[in-house]
């Protein structure tokens, strides 16, 4: 799609904040931490949207109840980001395919030219926060996007508490440092379940990775977020968690990260404050 050469120069003025999340390994939530931050962010007020750059394995138009969604082109040629609510907008491959089961058959470069057309080829409106949701590893789909916006606010981590995904995170942060990108934080997902009969908090994992990981790195946890079953519901119905449970622990704590995030997190290593988001 041949458009002005000028458009992803103009998105990225449009754009204040670019927030990468990435976890170095699949299973941990990192989606549904992604689509919820997002969700947070717009319900404290902020405009707000999501690029889903997991091309073989896009969950955000599930997870935002926009299955069936395709893209519309604005007046001027332009692809637009699907519109979820006000303020809030999406974009990503699954727009794009017949239906969710289709696989996307595609090597690097396929994916690279992919992720650079939702910056050159997409009008994005004027947002506060681009939060991406990055897939697993630290590879072509990481990569590209870091060198499209020449600078990222900063990367949001996701971990569950065991050693075995923590030692996953460290290639992450590695990788981060590498390409120059600041860590914003890391958020601990599935830290613990809360028996809803006795109020006892069970931690599911075995943990100590978490509190290693911290120390070697010098980062600052945003949350701890608890295995609720009105998260795993709001993911598989694509309602909003803050409209569905908005007194949960994890809405709260998704909404303190929010704030945080906002605040530009003072007193983390590396973090930066917002750009008058």
């Amino acid at each position: 799609m041949e458009l002005s050469a000028d458009n992803r120069e103009k998105n990225l003025k449009r754009i204040k904040n670019t927030v990468l999340v990435m976890s170095g390994k699949g299973g941990v939530g990192k989606s549904t931490v992604a689509v919820n931050l997002a969700r947070a962010l717009n319900a404290s007020g902020k405009k707000t949207g999501i690029m889903d750059v997991d091309i073989h394995g896009p969950s955000v138009a599930k997870m935002l109840n926009l299955e069936g969604e395709g893209l519309s082109q604005t007046p001027t040629g332009y692809l637009a980001p699907v519109k979820v609510c006000d303020n809030f907008y999406a974009a990503s491959i699954a727009f794009l395919l017949e239906n969710e089961s289709a696989p996307v058959i595609w090597r690097g470069p396929m994916k690279s030219n992919f992720i650079n057309q939702m910056f050159d080829s997409f009008a994005w409106p004027e947002l506060d926060y681009l939060v991406i949701d990055c897939p697993p590893g630290t590879g072509d789909e990481h990569m590209t996007v870091i060198q499209a916006l020449g600078k990222v606010t900063g990367a949001v981590i996701v971990t569950t508490p065991q050693h075995l995904a923590c030692l996953d995170v460290k290639k992450a942060l590695n990788f981060l440092k590498q390409m120059s990108v600041d860590v914003i934080g890391i958020i601990e997902n599935m830290a613990y379940f809360k028996c809803p009969d006795c109020g006892k908090k069970v931690e599911i994992f075995k943990t100590g990775g978490l509190a290693e990981l911290v120390e070697e790195f010098k980062m600052s946890i945003l949350g701890s977020l608890p295995i609720e079953s009105a998260v795993g519901e709001s993911g598989d119905t694509g309602e909003s968690l803050f409209e569905k449970a908005p007194s949960s622990a994890a809405a709260k704590t998704f909404m303190d990260i929010a704030g945080k995030i906002s605040s530009g997190v003072p007193g983390v290593r590396g973090a930066k404050p917002a750009n008058n988001a």
